[in-house]
């Protein structure tokens, strides 16, 4: 019976019927950001590891709320919108981009990134991205392989309660 639950569960967290996409497995890196609050939880190991403030769209139906896929890395990104190197002080993406899937686009759209603005940090002051100080966007950057989910919520909700909702976190825990 123990063996026909396991491989009941490793179906269905791999089966393409599970109804938010591929399920996180334990223990690996999973993202919540909330507008509620301008807040995003780091999750690993079925835990909250970091809680870090964020900036978010100016307008609620700018950052794209969902489960999506980090689908792009890049560490001194391109601001295309105004031909702006990496690593010019004028960028405002930052140190780091954390690019996303959100709307079906391709992670270069939407994204995590630094800022050359840290006043607005804990604002809702972007386009749609979700924006951290340098600091943190790098820290992050590290931890976060290709291929994480990220949940975007409005949510009164504790990142552990999210995290177990969207298993991420064992519900026992």
């Amino acid at each position: 019976m123990l063996k026909f639950a396991a491989a009941a569960v490793l179906f269905f967290s791999l089966s393409p019927i599970w109804p938010l996409g591929p399920n996180p497995l334990p223990g690996d890196p999973f993202l919540i950001v909330n507008k509620q609050t301008n807040e995003i939880a780091f999750i690993k190991d079925q835990k909250v590891q970091h809680v870090i403030t964020a900036a978010t769209g100016k307008t609620d139906d700018l950052t794209p709320e969902g489960l999506f896929t980090v689908t792009v890395k890049a560490a001194d990104p391109y601001y295309r919108k105004k031909d702006i190197k990496g690593g010019d002080p004028r960028n405002p993406l930052g140190t780091r981009w954390i690019g996303f899937d959100a709307k079906d686009t391709d992670g270069r759209i939407y994204g995590i990134h630094g800022t050359n603005d840290p006043s607005s940090i804990g604002k809702y002051v972007s386009n749609g991205c979700i924006r951290l100080q340098n600091e943190a966007v790098e820290s992050l950057y590290e931890w976060v392989p290709i291929g994480t989910k990220i949940l975007v919520v409005t949510s009164g909700k504790g990142f552990d309660e999210l995290g177990k909702d969207y298993g991420a976190i064992n519900k026992d825990n």
